[in-house]
């Protein structure tokens, strides 16, 4: 029987990660109801950590292979730019490595230079493991397309291995470069008209504006909101809504890079639900009270009356639910509740739902195929190549407008800002102008 220390390195990382994930399946589930909550969170948050490490140290030890090891065997090895190639690729990986404990461990009111570096090798470290994987698997349809035996390719077998790792790394960072450019510009304005069933023409060309997905946190600070609440502010919409994922970090911790969103003004109002991150912070409560104090009002599974500045008579139901994410974590006395949410709105008026996910999007249409319209966020169009494909995949809806049936249309952001990562890579930041028609 092979014991552990004869597992491969990569074997090793793979049970390492597994009692890891094991070790939060049992703290879930035996002490949930002995820890105090906050204590809770901030041991799941750091198994969550521990667990990312442990299965990126499997693909660590692949980079390491293919970028180090490969030509350690190769007369470059001798040269003087090999060690401190050597060197590079380990703090690149470190960095990488340590991107997550930054969340932990360095969030202030603007980004530190460690966690954007951090974040920024994290985002090269997904495009240099899909690129090997991808040349690598290239490779092997080729032998077996070709038909060539190991012998027929001996003789320059060590190029060839030589020049996968260092097309994928051109390759890695070519698309650094371009994803971080992408991402360091303002959002872009996307203006959408959207026909709304049964509004009134009194607040036909209603303007809403639609922020999503900002992740205040250890790679987007305070500069970043004040442009964002500038760039709303000059659109001058009637209504302002924040559907979730506004900040990846407590309240009392990030409280200074909040400030501008005092300067949102909009007349109608400013509306807030929560998205999956809002709950990762455990804080939940906290940030309800400051964004009150900031008069942007969260909905929490409920409803308010958007009432014309024409006529008292004429409104619509704009409803908010909590992000289903809530349930899972059994986070209490939040979760998605529809009914509660849209107590009191009737199909005789225009119903206009914030959900954070696409998901909690379907299944609303799926209870209640009386909503008009439904906004959510979360999708983040994939931010960086090659997420956006399991992000398509994964979601009902993915980026932009979507007609369900006659009467509703669902809208999904592909995100303000972005997670962590300061990188975006077939997706552009967006903030969204929404023109509601009356029919």
């Amino acid at each position: 029987m092979i014991s552990f220390k004869q597992l491969p390195l990569e074997a090793k990382a793979a049970v390492a990660a597994g009692v890891v994930f094991f070790s939060m399946m049992l703290s879930r589930s035996y002490l949930a109801e002995q820890l105090e909550f906050r204590t809770r969170r901030r041991l799941q948050r750091l198994q969550m950590t521990l667990f990312a490490n442990t299965l990126m140290l499997i693909g660590s030890l692949h980079v390491w292979r293919c970028t180090v090891t490969t030509f350690s065997r190769s007369s470059a090895a001798s040269s003087f730019c090999f060690v401190p190639w050597k060197i590079a690729v380990f703090v690149f990986l470190a960095l990488a490595h340590s991107s997550f404990f930054t969340l932990l461990f360095l969030v202030a009111e603007e980004p530190y230079f460690f966690s954007l570096a951090a974040y920024t090798c994290l985002g090269s470290y997904i495009l240099l493991i899909f690129f090997l994987f991808a040349l690598g698997s290239v490779e092997q349809a080729y032998k077996f397309l070709a038909g060539r035996s190991a012998k027929a390719i001996t003789g320059n077998k060590n190029s060839r291995t030589a020049m996968k790792p260092v097309l994928a790394v051109m390759l890695t960072a070519v698309l650094t470069v371009i994803g971080l450019l992408n991402a360091s510009q303002p959002p872009t304005v996307n203006s959408v008209e959207v026909p709304v069933h049964k509004l009134p023409s009194t607040m036909n060309n209603l303007k809403v504006v639609l922020l999503s997905d900002i992740h205040l946190g250890p790679t987007v600070g305070k500069t970043k909101l004040a442009m964002i609440v500038r760039m709303v502010k000059d659109l001058k919409p009637d209504i302002t809504v924040i559907v979730g994922d506004l900040t990846d970090s407590e309240a009392e911790i990030i409280r200074p890079a909040v400030e501008p969103l005092g300067d949102l003004n909009s007349p109608l109002g400013t509306y807030f639900v929560t998205g999956n991150h809002e709950y990762y912070t455990s804080d939940v409560s906290n940030w309800f009270e400051l964004l009150k104090s900031f008069n942007i009002q969260p909905l929490h599974n409920e409803n308010v009356k958007i009432v014309s500045p024409k006529s008292t008579d004429d409104w619509f139901c704009l409803a908010g639910v909590d992000d289903i994410e809530a349930d899972a974590l059994r986070y209490s006395g939040h979760g998605m509740d529809l009914k509660k949410a849209l107590r009191g709105c009737s199909s005789e008026h225009a119903i206009v739902l914030l959900a954070h996910q696409p998901i909690a999007a379907k299944w609303a249409l799926q209870e209640r195929p009386d909503i008009n319209l439904i906004l959510s966020g979360h999708t983040h169009g994939g931010q960086m190549f090659p997420l956006n494909a399991g992000a398509y995949f994964l979601n009902p809806f993915f980026v932009g407008l979507y007609k369900v049936g006659q009467n509703t249309f669902v809208y999904v952001s592909p995100g303000t800002m972005y997670f962590g990562i300061p990188m975006r890579l077939g997706s552009r930041a967006e903030i969204t102008e929404i023109i509601l028609r009356s029919p």
